[in-house]
């Protein structure tokens, strides 16, 4: 496990050190999901086209759960394991470029976790009406490595936030596609 964590801190500072003070307005950007309201919009929108009103309420409403359980579930996982993270970490916060700070915990990423989830959620409605469909998945990519680009989380915790995430996403999908068999049969 030692050489585990120690590839993952490894691995940390050479990604955060790819950065420049250049790209930091960038990455602060992309790291606030508020900045991103157009592209949800735009999916949305995508969505409503090919599934209409009464499935696209649905839909808003099964993600709606689906980031709040992935949201109060990364929340225990954090409170409950306890890694700090790399920002505040007393040995790694002189090696790496620490670009933003916060002070909850590190692991694991609650980013990763529900940009993945919802990305995974809206992929499998949406694959078999857009051949680039899968293009979704950059969002949750560029998303995360902002968070190991500001210091803010290590690989590791991306990455069990991206399996995590995927599993949420696709069994939330499985949910939705029986209660909307059950409730919105027409559909």
């Amino acid at each position: 496990m030692e050489k585990i964590i120690q590839l993952d801190r490894d691995l940390l500072v050479y990604l955060n050190g790819l950065g420049s003070e250049t790209f930091d307005p960038f990455w602060l950007f992309i790291t606030k999901q508020l900045h991103l309201t157009p592209l949800f919009l735009f999916v949305f929108y995508l969505v409503y086209k090919k599934v209409g009103g009464k499935n696209l309420l649905l839909i808003i409403v099964s993600m709606a759960v689906l980031i709040t359980f992935t949201d109060q579930f990364t929340n225990l996982v954090k409170n409950t394991v306890q890694r700090i993270r790399p920002c505040n970490d007393e040995e790694l916060k002189n090696i790496i470029r620490v670009v933003k700070t916060a002070g909850s915990f590190s692991y694991f990423s609650g980013h990763a976790a529900s940009s993945m989830a919802s990305t995974v959620f809206v992929f499998m409605i949406l694959k078999k009406y857009y051949k680039y469909a899968i293009s979704l998945f950059l969002f949750p990519l560029i998303f995360a490595y902002s968070r190991i680009y500001l210091g803010l989380h290590f690989p590791g915790d991306i990455l069990s936030g991206y399996l995590f995430g995927a599993i949420s996403g696709f069994t939330f999908y499985k949910i939705y596609i029986e209660v909307k068999k059950k409730y919105l049969p027409q559909l």
